[in-house]
């Protein structure tokens, strides 16, 4: 059966590099991950969904991850599933703050969560999607947190003060970020072990 598997997933990694949009198909750790063009992406997500060869049925998750060294920072991951062929597909495009990727809600309406949560913490825009609100930071909050060029401090929280009974900005307060951390064995940074004394008085 794993063989029989192995076989059906190469047959449709073959047949899904011919698939126009994609640019490169690789299979990482038992993973198949497909390099997408941005511009293509929601003529692709069309074929993935309805295409019988393929038939992901639902999109699990939609992500964003930063590169700052890169031209292009971001890669925009969609982790797809097929219920009825039990496969899974990695999809990834390139993109930076200013182009926008094209927006998959109208094929996978749950992706409008997670295209709201990648704008709000990564600050990638999504063309065609109609509600770029933020998701998880707070109302006026100014910057994208994920970005590893994000300040660590500077910036206010709002939260309720159940004391004062409203609503009160502070500045955040990162004070795991400032921790200084001791990596040495305990057995090399101790100079005298407890009872050692009692060695020494003895020789």
């Amino acid at each position: 059966m794993a063989e029989e598997q192995i076989a059906a997933q190469e047959s449709w990694v073959q047949e899904l590099a011919a698939v126009p949009g994609v640019i490169s198909v690789t299979v990482e750790g038992g993973e198949v991950v497909a390099l997408a063009g941005r511009d293509q992406l929601y003529a692709l997500a069309l074929i993935l969904r309805d295409d019988p060869r393929f038939a992901f049925e639902q999109m699990m998750d939609l992500c964003g991850v930063d590169w700052p060294e890169r031209e292009l920072r971001f890669d925009v991951v969609l982790n797809l599933l097929s219920v009825s062929r039990n496969a899974r597909l990695r999809v990834i495009v390139h993109t930076n703050e200013t182009l926008p990727v094209p927006s998959v809600h109208t094929v996978w309406p749950v992706s409008t969560w997670w295209e709201r949560e990648t704008w709000d913490l990564f600050g990638v825009l999504f063309s065609g999607q109609p509600d770029h609100r933020r998701i998880l930071t707070d109302y006026g909050f100014e910057g994208h947190p994920l970005r590893k060029d994000f300040p660590l401090s500077g910036y206010v929280e709002v939260r309720y003060d159940a004391e004062r009974e409203s609503i009160v900005y502070e500045p955040v307060k990162l004070n795991q970020e400032f921790r200084n951390f001791d990596f040495e064995s305990p057995w090399e940074g101790m100079i005298t072990l407890p009872g050692d004394e009692k060695a020494g008085k003895a020789g």
